[in-house]
């Protein structure tokens, strides 16, 4: 029996909710397919995209009274830069009140006294705030290099491409590439960078789309995410510098995903939104030699 392989990933870290549903048949001929066509006594799987790469317990607001007030103390514990905006709603009696939200920067494992309230001796000072954060610095320069195919082996097959129909639909995913390859091929970094955060304990579809993960901030602000990987097969940790071709994990079939394959996508902050971005790969990827290259 032949399979027709089509690598189905949701979007890392979108805020908006995506519906696909796909249908798996075996035809006359024994070639297992999948399509978005409904088929009659087909396979059906249901997906949907959601905010599957959160950073909240990572990037937070504590508060501190003292006698001229109460300040509000943004917390970035990632080891990346991360852009911010402070609002304070529903404020009583109390000066100091930022008439717009309050954007900062701050940097990996950095925090900032970001404002102070203090009351006005009207009445019992009360307040709210609002915060909102994405990865990343949105003043960095995006250098346009060609990418070494992250990973080792193949020649493998791009089974979904930017804006591909099934789940590189959005902002977070648009230009997005599935390759399909074997369980436990290498996986390598396409970039030189320090490892953001990873996922490695996930077995099958789990309770993460995402499946197991790495991310990597490189050096000139973008970041480039690799999904879907084999359990308890990521052999870097947050924090760590990382060459292009440094193993990084071996390529898996976790979370929201049809059949073993990577998806990788390239990212960057535009403005309190980190959003995919498009890249090139230096050679093309069904091609030998097919495997990740030292140096950029």
């Amino acid at each position: 029996m032949r399979t027709f392989f089509l690598g189905l990933t949701l979007l890392l870290a979108s805020p908006l909710l995506y519906a696909s549903t796909i249908y798996k048949y075996t035809d006359a001929n024994g070639v297992v397919t999948y399509t978005d066509k409904e088929v009659k006594g087909a396979q059906v799987f249901t997906f949907r995209d959601a905010m599957v790469e959160t950073f909240d317990q990572q990037v937070y607001v504590t508060t501190k009274k003292h006698p001229g007030g109460e300040t509000l103390i943004v917390h970035n514990e990632l080891y990346a830069p991360v852009e911010v905006e402070l609002s304070i709603e529903s404020a009583r009696h109390l000066t100091g009140v930022p008439e717009k939200p309050v954007r900062w920067v701050l940097q990996p494992r950095e925090q900032i006294r970001l404002l102070t309230l203090a009351p006005d001796g009207t009445g019992a000072p009360s307040f709210s705030y609002k915060l909102r954060h994405a990865l990343g610095d949105p003043r960095a320069k995006h250098a346009l290099i060609d990418y070494p195919l992250p990973w080792k082996g193949g020649p493998f097959r791009v089974t979904q491409g930017p804006g591909g129909g099934y789940s590189h639909t959005g902002a977070k995913g648009r230009y997005a590439i599935d390759i399909a390859m074997p369980e436990g091929t290498p996986i390598m970094a396409a970039r030189h960078g320090v490892v953001i955060k990873i996922e490695n304990n996930q077995n099958g579809r789990g309770t993460h789309p995402s499946g197991n993960f790495v991310r990597l901030l490189h050096d000139d602000g973008t970041m480039s995410v690799y999904l879907h990987l084999k359990q308890r097969s990521v052999v870097v940790n947050e924090g760590q510098r990382v060459r292009t071709g440094s193993l990084l994990a071996q390529s898996g079939n976790t979370g929201n995903s049809t059949g073993p394959h990577l998806h990788f996508v390239v990212q960057k902050n535009v403005g309190l939104d980190t959003v995919s971005i498009p890249f090139a790969f230096t050679q093309p990827v069904d091609r030998l030699p097919n495997f990740a290259v030292g140096g950029e």
